[in-house]
């Protein structure tokens, strides 16, 4: 897993480097692609993706939010999502990131996940806890602790405006950020981090392994997580009432 985790930082400093340094308007432009999971792609979607595939496909078959399965012939699956928030980064909103899970015999062992906008990868693997890296030094970083979260995060909150209006009433204040991976990513950080709609395997895999220690609720239509028990139950209890 050493391997892996040092070749996911190989690949994630290269597209790092290059959305901050040799970015251009040709990679914000729409591909005239669908990709696989539904979504028209950028070109800097694809330029991702061939950073990922070449430093990653050694270790097994790849599925990607862009081209679905490749090199799907064995029980090691790497779930990527090259770019998460593409609207944001083609917005020059600094919020995006990309997503990397590793599963074997159909379970996550390592999650990875980077936000390109500050250069911080985070990850967690089966055998070593939540760590944190600054791509810019290669060097691990200290984790702080926000006893207080100040907002919740809900990510599509535009597609159930009663959702929002009823926790509004609890005084819960929130943010919609556009990418899913990062606001799972740091959830231990917010109140909660609920995603309204279509959950695909491409937007969490990765970002949930890492808040597994946290609360979690799941189905068809919702997904919440929260570090606390009491916010947790609260904002389940409001959605299931709707």
């Amino acid at each position: 897993m050493t391997d892996f985790i040092n070749d996911c930082i190989k690949a994630n400093k290269q597209i790092y480097e290059y959305v901050n340094t040799h970015i251009s308007t040709d990679d914000l432009n729409y591909s005239g692609k669908v990709g696989f999971g539904g979504d028209k792609t950028l070109n800097i979607d694809f330029k991702a993706e061939e950073i990922f595939i070449l430093h990653l496909k050694k270790y097994g078959s790849i599925y990607s939010e862009e081209s679905g399965y490749i090199f799907s012939n064995t029980n090691k699956k790497i779930i990527i999502d090259p770019i998460d928030g593409s609207d944001n980064i083609s917005s020059d909103l600094p919020y995006f990131g990309t997503s990397v899970a590793l599963q074997e015999n159909n379970e996550v062992v390592v999650g990875v996940v980077c936000n390109l906008s500050t250069g911080i990868l985070t990850y967690k693997t089966k055998y070593k806890k939540l760590t944190k890296i600054d791509l810019k030094t290669n060097k691990e970083i200290d984790i702080f602790t926000i006893n207080s979260a100040k907002f919740a995060v809900i990510e599509r909150a535009y597609t159930n405006p009663k959702i929002c209006e009823q926790l509004y009433k609890h005084n819960i204040k929130f943010r919609s950020l556009g990418a899913i991976a990062l606001s799972l990513c740091d959830a231990r950080n917010y109140k909660f981090v609920l995603f309204i709609g279509k959950i695909r395997e491409f937007d969490i895999a990765a970002a949930l392994y890492i808040c597994s220690d946290l609360n979690v609720y799941k189905n068809d239509e919702f997904l919440i997580v929260a570090k606390n028990t009491h916010i947790f139950n609260l904002v389940k209890d409001t959605i299931n009432k709707l």
